[in-house]
């Protein structure tokens, strides 16, 4: 049926504050049918948007794409009485779908396909996904009839803003993520205050900074404070993937110019300048932290998640991957995090996550952290580095694991089992790219990986698995989850995956 008006009308905002509020306990009920009743019958209305600063968006290549990422979540397909509605901005390619529903374990494909409601507003624009579907109220109004039974539904976001909660609203879902009135926390500085109220270890620094002044004088403090100190970093409150992160290296005098090192420093990207950086500073505010220097690093993080009872439950643990010009870009991650630090840094996530949870915040979140060594031999120190109050570059791995496996995560050791009892290791990337890659479509993807036998195997719980397919053929890039049965098992598969596109697309070389 053509949906026809009236629809949802406009809210002003006290009304929609007030809708959003009388939603919250329903996610209680929905959480609690999830958590105690694996036959339960929900709907998960999923909207992969990237509602984020527009200006750091654009550094992010082919993000129209990341869309996709969030396809892991047909696991819960997997369940024969759940629906899935997953809304794009533009269609994804009906290969794409086959490929994630045929790896369902355990539930015909064309069973699970039933229950998959796929919608789009079929607009590449760069604005946000959520911001194209309230602009579309019959596509609202698509969205709320694809779903059964809404007392038993939820919304399901990349991140939560006033736009999210709008569409929970309009839908007439409880949102299952952050309140967005509590998003502050998840800024840089938010993440500050947060890391000294949980008592948890964070560098040196000073947040809530807005202007070239306020900077200055940060640097100038925290050198005082830090005699010695050769760099420091410079963090947008709201920036992600490590791209609004600029190095400020001090001059070699205790007398030397600071306000010139600032307007010298080491920018996150090209594009940049000191006069655009310190624009977007101006806007959102950030902080200056010092740069901690030791010849041994790692960049480890913990996921988690703060139900609506106030639960703080783990979920994962990574050391990521970090490079760019000054090794401050997100570029993949290995699961699970070092054996040395890991119980240990999860013990501290811990922490962190029972002061949100005391706030009210009910989302899936991660925390950033920087493990390193002073001096060869020398035990792990941990410092805090920043929180995300979204989902994250380790959220969809992880589902891949799940939800391929069907197994989980063993609280006493932080590692995930599998339901063949093995402990299951992988490596991971959102930024596989190549210019050759750009000769492939999803056909050609799909028949490379079939031919070497790179696919997922049930039988021995190792193999591969792609996200962003249709990123490949525009934009020459892709994700890859390597998932094997030890760490130097998946960074070979990783390692072999990589060799297999390079020859594949290797074309008169």
């Amino acid at each position: 049926m053509i949906p026809k008006p009236p629809f949802a009308g406009d809210l002003t905002l006290e009304q929609e504050l007030e809708a959003f509020c009388a939603l919250k306990p329903r996610l209680t009920e929905v959480w609690d049918a999830l958590t105690t009743d694996d036959d339960s019958h929900c709907t998960s209305v999923v909207v992969p948007s990237l509602t984020l600063d527009q200006t750091e968006l654009g550094k992010l290549a082919g993000a129209a794409y990341y869309e996709e990422r969030l396809l892991f979540l047909l696991i819960r397909l997997r369940n024969p009485r759940a629906h899935v509605v997953y809304v794009t901005s533009q269609p994804v390619h009906p290969i794409i779908l086959d490929y994630y529903l045929n790896l369902l374990a355990g539930v015909p494909a064309s069973h699970a396909r039933a229950r998959l409601t796929m919608l789009c507003c079929h607009d590449a624009s760069p604005r946000p996904l959520t911001q194209k579907i309230i602009e579309r109220p019959r596509l609202v109004e698509r969205i709320r009839r694809a779903i059964p039974d809404r007392k038993r539904a939820y919304l399901t976001v990349f991140n939560s803003t006033p736009l999210e909660r709008k569409l929970a609203v309009l839908l007439d879902v409880p949102l299952n993520g952050l309140d967005p009135d509590l998003r502050h926390y998840g800024t840089k500085s938010g993440s500050r205050h947060v890391f000294r109220e949980a008592g948890v270890p964070l560098p040196a620094g000073f947040e809530d900074l807005h202007d070239e002044a306020d900077l200055t004088r940060a640097l100038v403090e925290l050198r005082r404070s830090r005699p010695g100190i050769r760099r420091a970093v410079v963090k947008l409150n709201e920036s992600f993937s490590g791209e609004g992160n600029a190095v400020v290296t001090y001059p070699p005098s205790a007398n030397g110019d600071v306000a010139a090192a600032l307007a010298a420093m080491a920018l996150p990207t090209e594009a940049d300048t000191a006069s655009s950086y310190l624009g977007e500073m101006q806007r959102m505010g950030g902080v200056v932290e010092e740069f901690i220097e030791a010849p041994e690093k790692h960049s480890p993080s913990v996921q988690l998640r703060t139900s609506p009872r106030g639960e703080v439950l783990p979920i994962s643990t990574h050391d990521q991957i970090l490079g760019g010009p000054h090794g401050q870009t997100y570029l993949g991650c290995r699961f699970p995090a070092h054996d040395d630090y890991r119980l240990q840094m999860s013990a501290m996530a811990e922490r962190v996550g029972a002061v949100l949870a005391g706030k009210g915040v009910v989302s899936r979140f991660g925390v950033d952290f920087l493990a390193f060594r002073r001096h060869p031999g020398d035990p792990w120190e941990l410092t805090a580095l920043e929180i995300n109050l979204r989902l994250l570059g380790t959220t969809h791995p992880f589902l891949a694991l799940s939800f391929l496996t069907g197994g989980q995560l063993d609280l006493a050791t932080g590692r995930f089992m599998s339901i063949g009892g093995r402990p299951k290791f992988y490596r991971a990337t959102d930024n596989l790219r190549s210019e050759r890659y750009r000769s492939l479509v999803p056909e050609d993807l799909i028949d490379i990986v079939t031919e070497n036998r790179l696919h997922y195997s049930q039988r021995t719980e190792s193999g591969v698995l792609f996200h962003l397919i249709g990123a490949v053929s525009e934009f020459g890039k892709l994700g890859v989850t390597a998932i094997a049965n030890d760490a130097g098992e998946a960074d070979a598969l990783f390692e072999r995956t990589l060799q297999v596109l390079d020859t594949e697309t290797s074309y008169g070389r």
